[in-house]
């Protein structure tokens, strides 16, 4: 009896550039990203090199993905970088939006942790672990980098918005994320040389930690509400500190 030979499933070009479309929504390959080989990318698939080179055509022709002459195909910036844009300007240049920012990242990370807490999957628990023990590590060192801890901050927060799968939630974050970085920035630099506040951060990071992880939607969402809306409170009150400190001095003559 002839040995029946093995084919791969025929797709068409559409099909398999919208199963890579939908890996891309997914977070599974990201922005920068370089794709995996053709040879693995057809095992995962189940398609033929050809039916992957046309799909990998369309993604190009549609400007999803790039491809480097001896590099591969990289997943292209899916929101254009606007960091030059006007309106980035304003907000850069008038601190006070500062407040507007942390508005918003209560409404969305609120959300993103509380489907986190349900969606996440083991692998999701894996890198929201490994990004949270980085940054307390950090944290207990005697000297801290500010824009470091920046980072690291915001690692943390990405991670537990990835493990949402909400990829519309997860793309709305990283196109602020010029804007997320500034406010994690000023919440580190203004609050963190101060004992309370840095209690209070270190607190509500682990808080919003164990609820996602231990897969309390509810309970996730207030803690990362509650952390937002902390470093708001503290914020403001220090912002009133300087005025108080600024007519003080006034009243003093420190300015004749």
């Amino acid at each position: 009896m002839a040995r029946e030979e093995l084919t791969l499933p025929a797709r068409t070009p559409d099909s398999v550039a919208a199963n890579l479309e939908q890996l891309i929504l997914d977070g599974v390959f990201r922005p920068g990203q370089l794709l995996p080989s053709e040879r693995r990318l057809c095992e995962r698939l189940g398609v033929s090199r050809t039916s992957l080179r046309e799909g990998l055509r369309v993604l190009r022709s549609k400007g999803i993905i790039v491809t480097r002459q001896g590099q591969g195909s990289v997943v292209a910036a899916l929101v254009p970088g606007r960091d030059d844009s006007p309106l980035m300007h304003l907000f850069r240049d008038h601190p006070r939006t500062l407040f507007d920012l942390l508005e918003v990242r209560s409404l969305l990370e609120g959300e993103s942790a509380r489907l986190a807490a349900e969606r996440a999957t083991p692998a999701d628990r894996v890198l929201i672990q490994r990004r949270y023990e980085a940054m307390a590590e950090y944290v207990e060192r005697v000297e801290i980098d500010v824009e470091q801890l920046a980072h690291l901050d915001h690692a943390f927060h990405l991670a537990i918005c990835q493990a949402s799968h909400n990829p519309v939630l997860v793309h709305t974050l990283q196109s602020l994320t010029d804007l997320l970085l500034r406010s994690v920035f000023a919440s580190v630099k203004n609050l963190y040389h101060r004992e309370a506040p840095r209690r209070m951060i270190n607190r509500q990071h682990a808080r919003l930690y164990r609820a996602v992880m231990e897969g309390r939607p509810q309970v996730a969402r207030r803690a990362a509400v509650e952390h937002l809306t902390g470093i708001g409170e503290q914020l403001r009150e220090i912002e009133a500190e300087d005025q108080r400190l600024e007519r003080s001095a006034m009243r003093l003559g420190v300015w004749e």
